[in-house]
Formats: structure tokens, C-alpha cells, sequence
């Protein structure tokens, strides 16, 4: 048995799609049923998922040189503290 399924899309990205599928010799529908399957094989989307952003990813690793120019950066704007008073803040915050 078969299923169906309906997908609303804006008239352009469908007029698209449908003629980028025809210059890959095969149309939308086809297209789609390739998704899913490729989506089953590999238990997610057989893609990479990004969110666009203009901000950087904080959490992305940094090269010594990256890091060396955000230190002085601080530094420079005076958002910085001393580690010792940071972790003498730490044991007493936490009782450490």
C-alpha cells in the first residue's frame, strides 16, 4: 500500500524545483521519495544542518591566534578579572 503526502509549498520554489529535477532527469515527486529514502538510511537528514547566522558560533574552537586577540581585546576594554579573584569568588560563592 501507498501513501500520500501533501506538501504546500509558494508557486516559486515549486516551479523551481520542478525544473532543476527535470535537468537532473527526474521530476519532484521522485525527488522527494529519494529524501525520504536517503533519510531512513541514514536515521537523519541525509544533509548537514546549519542555522544561518550572521554571528559567529561562540562555542566554535578558536586558533592561539584568535584567542591571543580577543584577550587583548578584553584586556583593552577592561572586561577582564583576575583569575585569582575569580576563583577566590568561586569557593566562596560555592563554599569550596
Amino acid at each position: 500500500m501507498a501513501s500520500t503526502i501533501q506538501v504546500r509549498v509558494e508557486d516559486d520554489l515549486k516551479a523551481k524545483s520542478d525544473s532543476l529535477f527535470k535537468d537532473l532527469g527526474t521530476d519532484t515527486t521522485t525527488a522527494i521519495r529519494m529524501f525520504l529514502t536517503q533519510a531512513v538510511a541514514a536515521n537523519g537528514f541525509p544533509f548537514e544542518i546549519k542555522r544561518q547566522s550572521a554571528e559567529i558560533n561562540p562555542y566554535a574552537p578558536m586558533t592561539e591566534e584568535e584567542m591571543i586577540a580577543k584577550l587583548k581585546q578584553s584586556r583593552e576594554q577592561g572586561k577582564y578579572r583576575d583569575a585569582d579573584d575569580a576563583v577566590s569568588d568561586m569557593r566562596s560563592k560555592y563554599g569550596l
